[in-house]
């Protein structure tokens, strides 16, 4: 606490109560209204409650009036203000400006920060060996330095912080104490005197090593994993130049091929690696410091890296250091050479959630790491790396979590306190109330009860730092969801509303754009599995849709899912089931076909004919499946979305397409027919749902295949007629509704190839295009469609917009 004396006034005084609400907690804001209060000559005090921060200024009316104008304006680097109200209040007199205590207690209102990126005023000291924190591996500030992932309650104090358990030294509570200097009242204030303490573990010694950095990176050097401690939870590392260490790791996670992120120490040094634009440069440098995916150049990964680090895909996952232990791990300047690029992937095994506690880090990470990287300061939540990508030149999320959650999202509409528990692959949760929504991390696939233990984890936390009791929760359709599950052992007496799939996916990208309802919107929903009305797997969807309610208006035609998962992990099976569907020949020379063996094509064709376990889908994922196979690029997937990543890849290899397959657009009750080469597809009359039928694309990249044309041409070709095809449909919605916007969501829009493709060819239509900038259009932001649509329907007391449970 500090207190001014001020000058003697003569003029007549007012005084009024200022409450700034936002991110304005942790992140120097006290200080911040400290300062221009003091510039204005005004008394009164400044504090953190529940609700934001409330400052009490008097003094002269044209100061006073300067003071509410400017407090909203020029705000320290890592604050938002979302509101500011006053109100006035009866002069008390009094002299100086006085930084008073946090009053807990009260209605919860502010916003926690997210973690943030070492700044660079703390990276300059952490280097200056004349400086007290040289090389300490927690420095901070209030610019910078976790926040999300340490906080345990609010008022955003240190100890309602993880920090609770380290006292203070004295040098440090005098700058925690002190208005002008950087961290006041930064919670997370450290030094090498208070903590926290670095450790590094082996199985032949605990915690004795005397500079645990170097010797973690000795060890890399020298070709071990080692399990680093890092904002969110653990990361697997090593030397991704290291061929024998990056199959090790990939081995020993049962990785299969997906492609792993690195983590450079300059932006210089994977520049001759991947292609590196203003934006992404400017993603890959700025505070949130997420995995940016970067197109790699043309060939192979180059000579710095083995393909192992990244096979078949087009990009290169790549982020840069963004905690002062990871500044450390790459080296400072004069350190011993260590690796300048390190594959960091979470630390969990497949399937699981990221691991945040030191001892189950132990436990779960042994096998996959030789040693582990940790300190004694406690992660209160996990959260995982953000993925983004630049995609027409604007930023397209593909995994929202560090550095962005639990930032809010504004609705266009009020909604009531509710809980919206998304979906079970790359789960996501959204937290509503009023005007404002809060989606969580990234929570992982639903598939086991490590994953439903830290959804309900982060679930509490997130309801205690925003306030939110939610009295209405929402979720998918789907009957086996382990979300849905959730949900209703959950309930405890509250509605459950449940919301069909597509239909959160358009008003996902609804939301986000801010529309407010009144006027539907062409929905464009492409992904591999959601539950439908009829109880097929849909998933190339185009809806008609708004917040109340949808209509199917046109759909890719039906196959059979043959197996089930079966034929997710092996897109063979789909490539045959899409063959079968068409009327096309199993030819021995087709590249499903070889993939196929003998017995499983014969029990194959047997199950196809009779229907067994061959549930429909209109699945778009699915179609992408069977052209990855069909081109030969992908027969077995060890991962999700692997056949169509490759394939994206393949048709990005081939640069601008030669031609474009044709899909026939008809009605649903319309006899296919023959299409003729070249021809338009037929437009449907009627009001009819429209069916978009793949037989004369599949028919064609057949001919293709056998006629030797490589995989990149069909790739290439397919992407070309799929996004010619949606600009058709999209057209004939138009002239049957006169809607003139176009909505993109679900999945398969992560593909830039196609995104691209559909936003400029609808653009060059006529089309207003909306597409996710700020929400993932895969399943990680669905929870926000759930939560818009679950709430319009409890407004309205029913709808068919959403089914209601208890």
């Amino acid at each position: 606490m500090s207190v001014e004396p001020g000058p003697v006034r003569t003029t007549p005084l007012v005084r009024r109560r200022v409450t700034v609400r936002g991110v304005v907690q942790g992140v120097g804001f006290r200080p911040y209204v400290y300062g221009l209060a003091r510039a204005l000559r005004l008394s009164g005090e400044v504090t953190n409650t529940g609700e934001g921060v409330v400052a009490e200024v008097e003094g002269a009316v044209a100061d006073v009036a300067a003071f509410c104008e400017r407090i909203g304006a020029q705000v320290p680097p890592l604050a938002v203000v979302q509101s500011v109200r006053h109100e006035p209040l009866a002069p008390r007199g009094g002299e100086g400006f006085t930084i008073a205590p946090s009053r807990p207690g009260g209605p919860r209102r502010t916003l926690v920060a997210p973690d943030t990126a070492t700044c660079a005023d703390c990276l300059a000291e952490m280097c200056d060996p004349a400086d007290r924190r040289y090389r300490h591996a927690f420095i901070t500030c209030t610019h910078c330095g976790p926040r999300f992932t340490i906080v345990t309650g609010l008022p955003y104090d240190r100890a309602n912080t993880t920090m609770a358990g380290f006292p203070m030294c004295a040098a440090c509570a005098r700058e925690y104490a002190d208005p002008g200097d950087r961290r006041f009242h930064a919670q997370p204030v450290a030094c090498h005197d208070c903590g926290p303490r670095l450790r590094l573990d082996t199985p032949r010694g605990e915690g004795t090593a005397a500079d645990p950095v170097a010797a973690a990176r000795a060890l890399l050097a020298a070709g071990a994993i080692v399990a680093v401690k890092g904002l969110g939870g653990y990361h697997l590392a090593c030397d991704a130049a290291n061929p024998a260490a990056v199959e090790a790791l990939r081995r020993r996670k049962a990785r299969g091929d997906k492609p792993f992120a690195v983590m450079a120490a300059d932006p210089a040094d994977v520049e001759p690696l991947v292609h590196l634009d203003a934006a992404e440069r400017a993603l890959l440098t700025g505070r949130r410091r997420p995995i940016v995916l970067l197109r790699r150049r043309r060939g192979t990964l180059g000579g710095a890296l083995p393909g192992a680090v990244a096979p078949g895909g087009a990009d290169l996952g790549v982020m840069l250091p963004y905690t002062p232990l990871h500044h450390l791990l790459l080296g400072l300047p004069g350190d011993p050479r260590g690796p300048r690029l390190l594959v960091m992937t979470s630390g969990n095994r497949g399937g699981e959630p990221i691991v945040t506690d030191d001892r189950e880090a132990r436990e779960r990470l042994a096998g996959l790491a030789d040693a582990w990287l940790g300190h004694d300061r406690p992660i209160h939540v996990p959260c995982d790396d953000s993925v983004v990508r630049i995609c027409a030149g604007e930023e397209l999320p593909v995994r929202r979590s560090r550095g962005y959650a639990p930032f809010p999202l504004p609705l266009p509409c009020p909604v009531p306190p509710a809980l919206a528990v998304g979906a079970d692959l790359k789960n996501t949760f959204c937290l509503g109330e009023d005007r404002t929504a809060w989606l969580s991390a990234h929570v992982g696939d639903m598939d086991d009860l490590a994953t439903l233990t830290a959804f309900t984890r982060a679930e509490r936390q997130l309801e205690a730092i925003t306030g939110v009791a939610p009295r209405l929760l929402a979720a998918d359709l789907h009957p086996g969801y382990r979300s849905v599950r959730w949900a209703r052992q959950h309930a405890r007496g509250r509605p459950l509303r449940q919301v069909q799939h597509h239909h959160a996916h358009v008003a996902a990208v609804m939301a986000e754009h801010g529309l407010d309802g009144t006027r539907p919107v062409i929905g464009v929903a492409f992904d591999g599995t959601g539950y439908g009305d009829d109880g097929a797997v849909w998933g190339g969807e185009f809806l008609v849709a708004d917040y109340d309610g949808y209509r199917r208006a046109a759909h890719l035609a039906y196959v059979p899912l043959p197996g089930g998962d079966a034929a997710v992990r092996r897109p063979y099976r789909m490539a045959l089931a899409h063959l079968w569907a068409a009327g096309l020949p199993w030819l021995p020379e087709l590249p499903p076909a070889a993939a196929c063996p003998d017995d499983e094509r014969l029990a194959l064709a047997r199950q196809l004919e009779r229907g067994l376990n061959c549930v429909p889908t209109s699945g778009m994922g699915r179609l992408f499946d069977a052209m990855a196979s069909l081109a030969g690029v992908c027969q077995q997937a060890g991962y999700e979305a692997q056949a169509a990543v490759e394939l994206e890849a393949a048709a990005w290899r081939a640069g601008e397409p030669d031609g474009a397959y044709t899909f026939l657009l008809r009605a649903a009750d319309e006899e296919p027919g023959p299409a003729a080469p070249g021809a338009a597809p037929r437009t449907a009359r009627g009001d009819g749902p429209l069916l978009l039928d793949p037989a004369p694309v599949l028919s064609a990249a057949l001919a293709d295949v056998r006629a030797g044309a490589g995989a990149e041409a069909v790739a290439a070709r397919f992407h070309a007629g799929l996004a010619l095809a949606v600009r058709r449909t999209c057209a004939a919605l138009r002239e049957r509704t006169g809607l003139g916007t176009v909505a993109l969501s679900g999945g398969v829009f992560a593909n830039a190839v196609l995104t691209s493709a559909c936003c400029e060819g609808l653009r060059a239509d006529g089309f207003t295009v909306l597409r996710h900038r700020m929400v993932p259009p895969n399943d990680g932001g669905l929870a926000l469609g759930q939560l818009v649509i679950a709430a319009r329907a409890a407004a309205a007391g029913s709808g068919r917009a959403a089914r209601t449970d208890t």
